[in-house]
């Protein structure tokens, strides 16, 4: 007997872990935690495997629900896709959107390509800074949604991200054996990888200075590059000529916030919305399951 699969179920499955809780699927989609408990053990009783396991005090996906997040993701987008086709429905208007440099290259180029394609009459104007300017661009109604690093903890954090030390393993070993300060690559101040990179070397007892600083991503990744000292970052878009460096202090996970301005709810943001989520779960998954000298 064929086994039939609930939509349903399954964008509360995404929803879970895309949020990274399954308490905040839960307010997201306007139904109780234990409602999405009872959905998510339907599936598991469906497929007759787990697609969660407990981590800390959290859920992650087995290798059997990673799988299935793949093609859960394919099977609602084929739906979406359809039920706008049949439905006519065609958005209109003007959505501004801005997005931190790291998510400038891959993630807004498959956005706004996908997006395109599925409402060719929505006019998007995207906007790449760092955080301080995006927050004041939100703040003065300049854009109506914004993809940044997470400053101060919040309910707008989407997904988090370990960071990690990133340069030549050769010349940090080098740095380090020296005894001299450690040279760093970093963006000009307030920058939340660059507090966080300090700290630990602070709680550490590590020398450092300044070596570098720079106004924009790429010229932190030339510099480093380069050989002038190492930085702190995600590993999304490091160039494949540099590694992680697990020598080196430990460092916190940064959060992922995706804010909208005050009154900005139209049906156009919230399909952008579902997408910037979705491609940003995609890449954030491809990271996490990268080996951890990649």
């Amino acid at each position: 007997m064929a086994t039939h699969l609930d939509l349903d179920v399954l964008r509360s499955f995404v929803a879970g872990v895309d949020l990274g809780s399954y308490a905040r699927a839960a307010d997201r989609l306007g139904r109780s935690t234990s409602a999405l408990s009872a959905q998510l053990k339907k599936l598991e009783e469906q497929l007759g495997v787990p697609v969660l396991r407990k981590s800390g005090r959290g859920l992650v996906p087995t290798a059997e629900g990673e799988l299935m997040l793949s093609y859960a993701r394919r099977l609602l987008a084929l739906n979406d896709a359809a039920v706008l086709a049949v439905r006519g429905t065609q958005l209109d208007g003007r959505v501004r959107v801005g997005l931190q440099e790291d998510f400038g290259e891959g993630l807004l180029t498959e956005v706004l390509g996908l997006f395109a394609r599925t409402h060719p009459a929505v006019t998007v104007e995207a906007r790449i800074a760092r955080n301080l300017a995006l927050e004041t661009a939100l703040a003065g109604a300049e854009l109506d949604m914004i993809l940044a690093w997470q400053a101060e903890p919040g309910s707008d954090c989407v997904r988090q991200l370990p960071l990690c030390w990133i340069g030549d393993p050769a010349l940090a070993e080098a740095w380090l054996e020296s005894g001299e300060p450690l040279p760093l690559v970093v963006f000009e101040a307030p920058c939340v990888m660059r507090s966080h990179a300090l700290a630990a070397l602070d709680a550490a007892g590590i020398p450092w200075r300044i070596a570098f600083t720079s106004s924009s991503l790429a010229g932190i990744w030339a510099a480093v590059q380069a050989g002038l000292g190492l930085t702190v970052r995600t590993r999304i878009g490091k160039p494949p000529a540099l590694a992680r460096l697990p020598s080196l202090p430990a460092l916190p996970e940064v959060g992922i916030t995706l804010k909208q301005a005050p009154g900005a709810g139209s049906e156009v943001l919230a399909r952008l919305r579902g997408i910037v989520v979705e491609r940003l779960a995609a890449l954030c998954d491809g990271i996490d399951g990268k080996a951890a000298t990649a």
